[in-house]
């Protein structure tokens, strides 16, 4: 099979569908990799490195046109619209929950549009999982640092001080990004407290920390109440393939204590704080009603070279049984039939139809995260 590796062009988007070690693995399967030129230098990967292990280095236009199956970090921008030839495979992040623009874009080009983040194996989500621990850690770091008083914040140390009690951190979701967050948290001596839905998820979080966590189940009354103590609000709600419940309105920022920060990890697939919208690492805040919203939908982009390592671990044995069976027999397999999101112009995803319902009801038309 001929594999395609783009130059991501989302902004301060660094990290690479695929390190050259696993171009390696693909060229000595007998499968022809192509790079774009400079797509790894991002990631601390050369051109030289690729070529090395087997790949062509090829400009944007060669790669789109000539590749069967496109392997990418982020979804595709507006501006690679134009190379999404008829018939091609996409394996990317893909959320398009919150994108019906680029939804549209695959329907109508009849692309196989595989999603990262929907694939699941055994109950788990495994090529969403590695991102999702780093932007978990992230999180509580990036919420400590805007607290600092000249970049907006309330001017609480998270670590707190001899005799001074630490910032408190609400992480809404136990998830992958939930219990990372918390494990940070705790980690920096935060008081920290989890709120889900699933109860049995909280008792799992209440044996791996021992007691040092606190949690809640989330209800509208409890996250009305517990925001108004939180220094830091961390989202991490995920519905597979489907769109972010809110469970915080704009009129709920009005409770909460002036200064303190959101970091809403959930905005790829449209946030779960109704004041979120996408940001970037070069201009990743804002502020609503005296509170700091930090959106950064590429959050791990930020650290691209562990980042790349950990994706490549997680995906290169799909892409090796992709590329091994090629695209029809490989939706034999229960993984990649629940990756699919769009095949043949139809979406095949019942999250993500349910979505795009919902937005042409509703009239909601975001852009790409």
């Amino acid at each position: 099979m001929q594999i395609g590796v783009p130059r991501e062009i989302k902004p301060e988007e660094f990290r690479v569908g695929i390190t050259p070690f696993g171009v390696q693995d693909l060229t000595h399967d007998g499968h022809r990799v192509l790079i774009e030129k400079n797509a790894g230098v991002g990631s601390g990967f050369s051109d030289e490195e690729y070529a090395r292990a087997g790949a062509e280095i090829v400009d944007r236009e060669q790669l789109y046109h000539k590749s069967e199956l496109i392997v990418k970090v982020k979804e595709p921008l507006p501006e690679e619209f134009a190379f999404l030839k008829e018939g091609r495979a996409l394996f990317t992040y893909l959320h398009l929950a919150p994108n019906p623009r680029l939804t549209e874009i695959l329907l109508s080009q009849k692309i196989t549009g595989i999603g990262y983040e929907t694939l699941t194996r055994d109950g788990n989500l495994p090529l969403l999982a590695p991102m999702s621990e780093i932007a978990g850690r992230m999180a509580p770091l990036m919420g400590a640092y805007y607290l600092q008083k000249f970049k907006g914040g309330s001017g609480i140390l998270a670590t707190g001080a001899s005799g001074v009690r630490p910032a408190r951190i609400v992480i809404l979701g136990a998830g992958v990004v939930g219990t990372n967050a918390a494990r940070v948290a705790i980690g920096l001596g935060m008081e920290t407290l989890i709120m889900n839905k699933d109860t049995e998820k909280l008792q799992k979080v209440d044996e791996l920390f021992m007691g040092r966590v606190e949690t809640m189940p989330v209800t509208a009354q409890t996250i009305a109440g517990e925001i108004r103590t939180a220094d830091i609000i961390i989202g991490a709600v995920l519905v597979p393939g489907g769109r972010t419940p809110v469970l915080i309105t704009r009129p709920m920022l009005g409770n909460m204590k002036k200064g303190s920060v959101i970091v809403d990890v959930s905005v790829d697939q449209g946030g779960c704080i109704e004041t979120s919208h996408p940001t970037t690492h070069d201009d990743p805040v804002y502020e609503v009603d005296g509170i700091l919203h930090y959106c950064v939908a590429n959050m791990p982009g930020a650290y691209p070279r562990t980042s790349t390592l950990a994706l490549t671990n997680a995906t290169l044995l799909y892409i090796k049984l992709l590329a091994e069976k090629g695209i029809e027999r490989s939706m034999e397999e229960d993984s990649i039939r629940s990756a699919l999101n769009t095949y043949q112009g139809k979406i095949v995803n019942k999250a993500l139809a349910e979505a795009m319902r919902i937005t042409k009801e509703g009239g909601r038309t975001e852009d790409s995260r």
